[in-house]
């Protein structure tokens, strides 16, 4: 069984800076993953914005994650991994709906993300949860996609793993049912 849970920086951080330095910085046309700087500034980036994580527990190590900010009426997309022994379990397309109806829930009307070139298997994905590409930047070698949310009358039809529809079905109904007055 696994869960989606907010991140634990102090014991989230390391595992989630390993699958950035393992699974997304080797993708990347422009960031080399022998960069100290960049792999320095990984603490930083990381505070700012919010990041989910997917575990088999609510404090064992991620094994993967998404990381996104919201500005504005928009929701970006950051980061996306998943640990290479876990992958095949529809857990990035978990963690994707998940943000996306944390997205929703802070009224943002549309999300975007950035692809490199030459990841398929993150086109496909993105794709199949409904984003068209927007815009290409060659000098960077990456593609922008989007998707409107407000253009979906109800949340799309979500097929989770069975393990995690338990937790996930409680955290939207307390967000559905939450009050803050």
């Amino acid at each position: 069984m696994a869960i989606i849970r907010h991140s634990h920086p102090r014991t989230d951080n390391a595992e989630i800076i390993h699958l950035i330095q393992t699974e997304l910085m080797p993708l990347s046309h422009t960031i080399d993953p022998r960069d100290h700087r960049q792999i320095r500034e990984l603490p930083l980036r990381l505070r700012d914005g919010v990041t989910f994580v997917i575990s088999e527990t609510r404090w064992s190590k991620p094994l993967g994650f998404v990381h996104l900010y919201l500005t504005g009426d928009t929701l970006l997309f950051d980061l996306l991994a998943i640990h290479p022994d876990h992958r095949g379990k529809q857990w990035g397309k978990a963690l994707m709906m998940y943000g996306e109806a944390y997205g929703r829930s802070r009224q943002c009307t549309k999300g975007l993300l950035y692809f490199d070139e030459g990841n398929h298997t993150a086109y496909r994905l993105y794709s199949k949860l409904g984003y068209a590409v927007a815009s290409h930047f060659p000098a960077m070698r990456c593609y922008s996609m989007e998707k409107s949310f407000s253009s979906c009358a109800e949340e799309p039809a979500f097929h989770a793993p069975m393990s995690l529809l338990p937790n996930l079905q409680k955290r939207l109904y307390r967000k559905q049912h939450w009050n803050p007055h």
